[in-house]
């Protein structure tokens, strides 16, 4: 999803907007992403371009930000849906002193703060589903004995 809005004529550099330390080209969205978007979030007749629109203009607004200091995996929009990207850099495009711009992918989206009060403490949260699913398979190995 590049910015459709952007129509100048006789520029040679590449529309990007900033987020951390990465140069935004381009928004991707997996199939899992739009299957977590449709179930979590939206409703099932939403389709990735309004996604992409949706993303992109939170981009622009500067309305999405790291929910971790340090990883640059989980992102917050609005201070309440995550999201997980991963980034690539875009091997078509680069800014005009040749730095690399980049693809933002959303792998997932996780769901809203507030609606699932356990996003709010991520690792909490995965440690304890790790250790569920650890006591679920021991019980059921347990049983094939």
């Amino acid at each position: 999803m590049k910015d459709k809005t952007m129509s100048r004529w006789n520029t040679y550099d590449p529309f990007y907007i900033e987020l951390a330390d990465k140069k935004i080209v381009d928004i991707v969205i997996t199939h899992h992403a739009h299957s977590r978007w449709c179930s979590r979030i939206g409703n099932e007749n939403t389709k990735l371009e309004e996604i992409c629109s949706f993303l992109w203009n939170k981009l622009k607004n500067g309305n999405i930000a790291s929910y971790y200091r340090n990883e640059e995996e989980v992102y917050v929009i609005d201070d309440d849906l995550l999201m997980v990207v991963q980034f690539t850099v875009d091997e078509t495009e680069s800014d005009l002193i040749g730095n690399p711009l980049h693809k933002m992918i959303v792998i997932t989206f996780l769901g809203r703060m507030s609606e699932t009060m356990e996003l709010r403490d991520l690792k909490t949260y995965y440690s304890w589903l790790r250790h569920s699913r650890r006591m679920t398979l021991l019980k059921n190995s347990r049983k094939r004995k």
